[in-house]
């Protein structure tokens, strides 16, 4: 059994681009040829937590919970050296994420087991950001859907650290926001479709995306994800 070999160092509960299908699953991949991952379960964590996208689409868990949702995800045991490359990847030496004991329930073939393992959440120096620019909603699932118009690390702006592209996002939410306060005008006049069309393409410009569009009580109100 997994939990009896000496080669594996820990589990790792994975719910985003490391996934099968996903961008860089190819990590584990590597690390399942030279013996240093294998896949254990499907699984989903115990407690709630919010899973969101940031700049570029790239999820992220937030160690905030009662927040979000039970998010589903893969649960990996890796050896001591495929934790070393895991960490490399996601920077927990630079600031970008942390990896912190997670509680996880396994659900595989009807029967569930809970236990302990680690996941990569966003740093906490910039996660409470992030959730409250995310609008303070979350998914229980990195899916084909959530992941659409990720950006690979080799496609972004390569003079802009991590960190850098996440504290640029930011601002760039405030100034959507300022910008779409100022095109939408007061509630005794209906929103054209005009104010619409100058709130997307200026979001598009920004590398945003408009989730939702409501309109209530003759003023148009909407939720803008990084």
């Amino acid at each position: 059994m997994v939990a009896e070999d000496d080669r594996f160092h820990s589990f790792i509960f994975t719910y985003g681009t490391l996934k099968r299908g996903f961008s860089n699953h190819a990590l584990i991949q590597d690390l399942a040829a030279t013996g240093d991952a294998v896949f254990v379960a499907p699984c989903r964590t115990t407690a709630t937590l919010p899973l969101v996208c940031g700049p570029y689409r790239v999820p992220f868990l937030l160690n905030l919970p009662g927040s979000g949702h039970r998010v589903s995800g893969e649960l990996y045991a890796v050896s001591a050296r495929g934790l070393d490359r895991m960490d490399e990847l996601e920077g927990t030496t630079r600031g970008h994420y942390e990896r912190l004991p997670i509680e996880i329930e396994e659900v595989d073939g009807g029967e569930s087991r809970r236990r302990w393992a680690e996941a990569y959440f966003a740093h906490d120096g910039y996660a409470a950001e992030l959730w409250r620019k995310s609008g303070e909603r979350g998914f229980s699932s990195y899916s084909e859907k959530e992941a659409a118009g990720y950006v690979k690390r080799k496609d972004r702006p390569q003079n802009l650290s991590f960190l850098e592209q996440i504290r640029l996002a930011m601002t760039y939410y405030e100034q959507a926001r300022a910008h779409m306060e100022g095109v939408i005008e007061d509630s005794k006049r209906e929103s054209s479709w005009l104010d619409h069309v100058r709130c997307h393409e200026w979001a598009l410009t920004h590398g945003m995306e408009i989730l939702n569009w409501n309109l209530c009580k003759k003023r148009t109100y909407f939720l803008i994800i990084l």
